[in-house]
């Protein structure tokens, strides 16, 4: 990952001095609330519903150790003592105040550590495969190239005042783990011999309007990445709507232009920018590479031995580990190992100050330092000796950080929703903690198998819920919190991205739970051997899962007339198939 320089940190520091100068202006009447207001969100602080909220950027999702650490004792000297991991590979302190943000920015610069571009109309925190570098099936490792263009857009003045929010993700491999296809704009390498060549898509996003990102350009030197980039944001500063805020995203100018018609503009603007200043050369990304700390590959040592065979349930809990929470990687001997941060009454995503500093440790421990940040809102140590898992297993065990959930149900992501945030209409977190509870068991989950549930509390969907198997999107009906229940959604891990859809009505807050699991009782009954929620979904149709989630406002004595036919057409369909 890479290392900051002392001038970056110097920077980060100048612009923590910079907001605590426009904060006091505001608080002595010199700078109105208007003015304070694009200055703050660019450096990620937030008013929220009770209180201030400061976006911390981890970009493309890589920490060290002693990162993790610093963003405990800010959690801790300025907040609650907790902190939030997102779905952007950020993390979110939801209790601090303006005062404090920065001294708080002033200490996370010691680590190189910052809010910059986390929020505001600019280009936000850039995104990235969770196994960038590392994972088996990568062509190249796209982080290099994410950091040139973070260095080039920190402090773009023409990427500062955006008509909006403007995201940014790369990926290395044909899987699709960085979400490329929901992005503003997405850059999927293609090949890297002789040297990198890009494929970029555009106008991809959630939110009110939720779009999978065409494909912009087929192939893209590596080293027109900042140039061509340059080009889309021009085009979007020029023409992008500023007139109406839910108009105002680049993916509903591609789709109002068309993707030729936006291609052809893009390209106009990329002729009087593309042999210009932001033209890249291999001094550069030989520049940023030196600057980049890796881990030592060279001592890998495999598992050769079960720990555990005397302890019966020992042993079945450590199977289930490995299992679900140990990840291949392409350097031999070594593995990735996923830590959930879900599960009992957690909310998705949240980690105390005590257990970042005891996962800090754990990282120095087994994996030379390094923990990175997934779209899923857990952790990852990235080069963990197989050898070593055992150890590394009764460590997070004795921690409660051991939960072998990943790919299920269990491991379901969930923005904060009505607790926390001024733009929901209705809670996240008491829905995913029901939820947990109900799939508590590990048995139960696994009987489903690999699901993917997503929760969001409004439309602009931070908990994803269009890209998961199963989504809850929380909407106001009335004055009063319901959910809408999606299906057919999926991230692109594994098989094509695609966007679910609504189910019928929408449920009231202590229906929502019990509609998912009428829904995953029916899959149980209906699927085939083997086959996985998503694909029972596309062989049967949604609506017969419509109706069974629809059992959860009927009477317990039956179907609504007529419903019992859509069961048995799909009951003979199972049977057929078989």
């Amino acid at each position: 990952m890479y290392i900051p320089t002392p001038l970056d940190t110097q920077l980060l520091r100048d612009r923590a001095a910079q907001l605590a100068g426009q904060i006091e202006r505001n608080r002595s009447g010199q700078l109105s609330d208007d003015h304070l207001r694009p200055l703050r969100l660019q450096n990620g602080l937030y008013l929220q519903r009770h209180a201030p909220m400061l976006r911390i950027a981890i970009a493309y999702g890589m920490l060290r150790s002693d990162q993790l650490r610093g963003l405990a004792a800010v959690a801790r000297r300025y907040d609650r003592a907790y902190g939030h991991f997102t779905t952007r590979q950020n993390l979110q302190l939801n209790w601090i105040s303006v005062d404090d943000t920065p001294r708080a920015l002033a200490d996370l610069a010691e680590v190189g550590l910052h809010g910059i571009q986390s929020s505001g109309n600019c280009l936000r925190n850039i995104t990235s495969d969770v196994l960038a570098g590392i994972a088996q099936d990568e062509i190249l490792d796209p982080r290099p190239y994410a950091e040139l263009l973070r260095q080039w857009s920190t402090f773009h003045p023409e990427l500062s005042f955006l008509p909006r929010k403007f995201k940014v993700a790369l990926t290395g491999t044909p899987e699709d783990r960085a979400l490329a296809q929901v992005h503003d704009l997405a850059f999927e390498v293609v090949r890297a011999d002789p040297e990198a060549v890009f494929r970029v898509r555009v106008g991809g996003g959630l939110g009110r309007t939720p779009i999978l990102g065409p494909i912009l350009k087929e192939e893209l030197h590596w080293s027109d990445l900042l140039s061509y980039t340059h080009a889309v944001m021009r085009v979007y500063n020029e023409v992008g709507r500023r007139d109406n805020l839910t108009k105002a995203r680049i993916k509903i100018l591609v789709k109002t232009l068309g993707i030729d018609a936006f291609r052809d503009l893009v390209e106009e603007a990329w002729l009087s920018l593309r042999d210009g200043a932001a033209k890249l050369a291999s001094q550069d990304l030989q520049r940023v590479c030196a600057q980049f700390q890796e881990p030592d590959w060279l001592h890998g040592a495999a598992l050769t031995s079960e720990p555990f065979g005397d302890d019966v349930a020992l042993h079945a809990e450590w199977s289930r580990w490995l299992q679900r929470n140990r990840h291949s990687i392409r350097h031999k001997g070594y593995a990735a190992v996923l830590i959930p941060l879900k599960g009992g009454q957690r909310a998705p995503g949240d980690a105390s100050s005590d257990e970042m500093e005891r996962i800090a440790d754990l990282a120095d421990q087994f994996s030379q330092g390094f923990v990175r940040v997934s779209h899923a809102q857990d952790l990852v140590l990235p080069a963990v000796v197989e050898r070593d898992l055992p150890a590394l297993f009764l460590a997070l065990r004795a921690l409660g950080l051991h939960r072998s959930v990943g790919g299920l149900i269990g491991d379901m992501v969930a923005c904060p929703g009505g607790d926390y945030c001024s733009l929901a209409n209705a809670r996240s977190i008491p829905i995913a903690q029901e939820i947990a509870a109900r799939y508590e068991s590990l048995d139960r989950q696994e009987s489903i198998g690999p699901l993917d549930l997503r929760i969001s509390g409004c439309m602009n969907s931070c908990g994803h819920h269009h890209i998961g198997h199963i989504g809850i999107l929380g909407v106001d009906k009335d004055g009063a919190a319901y959910y809408q229940l999606l299906l057919g959604g999926h991230s692109g891990h594994g098989a094509p991205a695609a966007l679910g859809s609504v189910i019928g009505k929408a449920f009231a807050e202590d229906e929502i739970a019990d509609a998912v699991e009428e829904v995953l009782d029916l899959y149980l009954e209906l699927r085939l051997p083997g086959e996985p929620f998503r694909r029972t979904v596309e062989r049967l149709g949604k609506e017969v899962f419509a109706q069974a989630a629809d059992r959860v406002r009927r009477p317990a004595d039956g179907h609504a007339p007529g419903s019992s036919t859509v069961f048995d057409q799909a009951l003979l369909k199972t049977q057929a198939d078989t």
